[in-house]
């Protein structure tokens, strides 16, 4: 059912079906590309309004660096910012539906008075599920994912939610082996986040972890994707954290606990697809060029070769573990 939608002047048309949010949204703007549209809960005043703005003004930035993670060109989203779980500070988390650009593409994030850069942080962790292909998202190594995500493109603004602190003062079990099928339990997802800290300090780019992450699938396992990036045994993955684990000299005490995100390395990869793409539209516009075209047809013949891609890698299944209930996060209870 749709809920009421304030434009300014006062004209009332047709909100997104948002996950959760009930009130009258307030259309704030959209971004430069086009690719965000964001509202606003109309009750809560300059604060969360603020907010929205700042996203419309950030959110080009975001999506950028979403896009260079996964390799892929995402789709359109709306996203509404209210008093999630009746917080204005950022925790009450976010939320989303499905993990792909149809099914997912109405985002809800927590306002953060004052806070701009939590509300950012918060669009981009939902936003990377979208980008996961109908995968991973809803479990706990898509979560730790999606959370890694957030934290290099926000400069971990949400540090407060770190959970792999959490993993390590319950005994650290092992979900590197198995994957725990929920994104909403802050243990398991405490081990995948030191887990990817781990990968990355280590020379692995984010980007590289994302695209292997998405191509095991559901049934993937961190101890599988550490096979992928290293061309060891899976059975080599647990043994060799546990032994890194025990080497740091303070602990587990953040999400980051080998500095990963100092390596430099997170956003550092492009896709063979992407790679292949780029070389086709240069090919393209030198054939043009020798024939003489205009730069209508040239941009043109362009269009042509990046807009089937856009489609194919944006848009993602929305079979698997996301039907039926949003995917919300949270910081650990």
């Amino acid at each position: 059912m749709h809920h009421e939608l304030m434009v300014h002047g006062g004209a009332k048309v047709k909100a997104p079906i948002w996950p959760s949010f009930k009130g009258q949204s307030q259309l704030v703007g959209s971004s430069t590309n086009g690719r965000v549209t964001v509202y606003v809960d109309s009750k809560l005043g300059a604060p969360a309004l603020q907010n929205a703005k700042d996203l419309v003004a950030d959110s080009d930035r975001v999506v950028s660096e979403n896009d260079t993670i996964f390799g892929t060109t995402g789709g359109p989203v709306n996203v509404i910012i209210f008093a999630l779980n009746g917080a204005t500070d950022g925790t009450g988390g976010a939320d989303h539906m499905g993990c792909d650009y149809s099914t997912g593409a109405d985002i809800e994030v927590c306002a953060a008075f004052g806070q701009s850069n939590r509300v950012s942080a918060l669009f981009e962790a939902e936003l990377s599920e979208c980008s996961m292909k109908g995968n991973l998202c809803g479990l706990s190594t898509g979560e730790a994912l999606s959370r890694w995500c957030s934290s290099v493109t926000s400069n971990d603004a949400l540090a407060d939610f770190a959970s792999a602190p959490d993993w390590a003062s319950n005994g650290m079990p092992d979900f590197v082996n198995r994957t725990d099928p929920t994104d909403q339990n802050p243990i398991s997802i405490g081990c995948g986040m030191a887990f990817l800290s781990w990968l990355i300090s280590m020379g692995n780019p984010l980007g590289k972890i994302a695209l292997t992450m998405v191509e095991l699938g559901n049934s993937g396992t961190l101890a599988q994707l550490y096979s992928r990036l290293t061309v060891k045994a899976p059975s080599e993955a647990w043994p060799a954290f546990q032994s890194a684990i025990v080497a740091l000299p303070g602990g587990v005490t953040s999400d980051d606990p080998f500095g990963g995100s100092s390596a430099g390395a997170h956003l550092s990869y492009l896709a063979p697809e992407s790679i292949s793409l780029a070389g086709e539209v240069f090919a393209s516009i030198l054939a043009d060029l020798s024939a003489n075209k205009s730069p209508e047809e040239i941009l043109t013949g362009m269009q042509a070769l990046i807009n089937p891609k856009r489609v194919s890698n944006g848009a993602g299944s929305a079979s698997g573990c996301c039907k039926g209930e949003s995917r919300r996060l949270l910081p650990p209870r």
